[in-house]
């Protein structure tokens, strides 16, 4: 049977009561005190009449806290709070958005959603802000090999106009670290490539005794020397990409992902937006079939990523420009 035939994805009901076992397990947890297993269910509760809903919608998941007298959802306190998508459409689209290698837009959400563009644009910031990571372990550990590059996208409204000498410059950047022994990856937007950006970045996120391999730019010479493992690099400018174990295909072979979904997806993402992409290639690279994770895992995992996490309408300032 196909995973998107699953009840769950096509009725309301079925989608809170997988939803619930997934979030809260066996007892319900009162969002606003904390208590355990003092809530009760109330049954077929009507939200008030309203000129677009004149005979009221029945409210799925609906429950009272037998402590504090507070009624709630599971959707309180996660990337569903103060949604009023129905909770299967919401799991559809978490699953389409994961199980897409290089995306979805939000286009295509809207088609197969039938909801409008702004709420599948809105809809798809959340699920990556749930994708997005709060894991602050250092890659590298026991000795490890991190692989470092850059990559631009775009064009930076905050960068002057390029010039012959200075192409990349006025170009969004993107730093980003992976580790060689988990399959994970670790995505940074900077304004600028030099030795203390780069620096700082790299003594937060990767293990004293790692080991650096990066191409030969200059902004990694003097923070690769911190490094117990050692710094190597390979001179791509004198055609050498492979010498043994050093390389940076690894993260190439990320970046080919990310850049053909961001042009042939997305198309055009804004700068104030582009982390939130990056959280989202991330996400589902280091939670690939590589590692372990198939496309029901990996959705799950999104799901659960989406609790205590809250993203409103104004805060990504929807009235910007951004990705279709």
């Amino acid at each position: 049977m196909s995973v998107l035939s699953k009840p769950y994805f096509h009725d309301e009901a079925a989608a809170f009561a997988f939803v619930e076992g997934i979030i809260w397990g066996s007892e319900p947890v009162c969002p606003h005190c904390g208590v355990v297993g003092r809530s009760y269910a109330l049954k077929n509760v009507r939200s008030k009449p309203s000129k677009k809903n004149p005979e009221g919608v029945v409210r799925h998941g609906l429950k009272k806290c037998g402590d504090c007298r507070k009624q709630f959802t599971v959707r309180k306190g996660t990337i569903f709070e103060e949604s009023h998508l129905p909770l299967n459409k919401w799991l559809q689209a978490i699953y389409l958005m994961c199980s897409s290698k290089k995306g979805i837009s939000a286009l295509q959400l809207q088609r197969t959603l039938e909801v409008q563009y702004n709420t599948a644009w809105f809809l798809a910031h959340r699920i990556r802000e749930a994708m997005r990571s709060g894991d602050l372990a250092p890659f590298g550990q026991d000795g490890g090999t991190v692989e470092a590059d850059e990559a631009f996208l775009g064009n930076d409204p905050d960068m002057p106009s390029p010039t012959k000498h200075t192409r990349i410059h006025n170009k969004n950047k993107v730093l980003s670290l992976v580790d060689r022994n988990t399959g994970r990856v670790r995505s940074f937007v900077v304004d600028r490539l030099n030795s203390a950006v780069v620096g700082e970045i790299l003594a937060a996120n990767i293990a004293k005794e790692a080991r650096l391999v990066t191409d030969e730019a200059s902004f990694y010479i003097r923070p690769g020397k911190t490094f117990e493992g050692g710094h190597e690099w390979v001179r791509h400018r004198a055609e050498e990409y492979v010498r043994g174990d050093v390389y940076t295909n690894t993260i190439e072979g990320y970046f080919s992902i990310f850049k053909r979904g961001m042009k042939g997806v997305y198309q055009h993402c804004s700068k104030k937006h582009l982390h939130r992409y990056m959280a989202e290639f991330d996400f589902r690279y280091s939670n690939r079939a590589a590692t372990g994770c198939e496309d029901q895992e990996r959705a799950l995992r999104a799901l659960l990523g989406g609790v205590g996490k809250h993203l409103t309408y104004r805060r990504t300032d929807c009235r910007a420009q951004a990705a279709a």
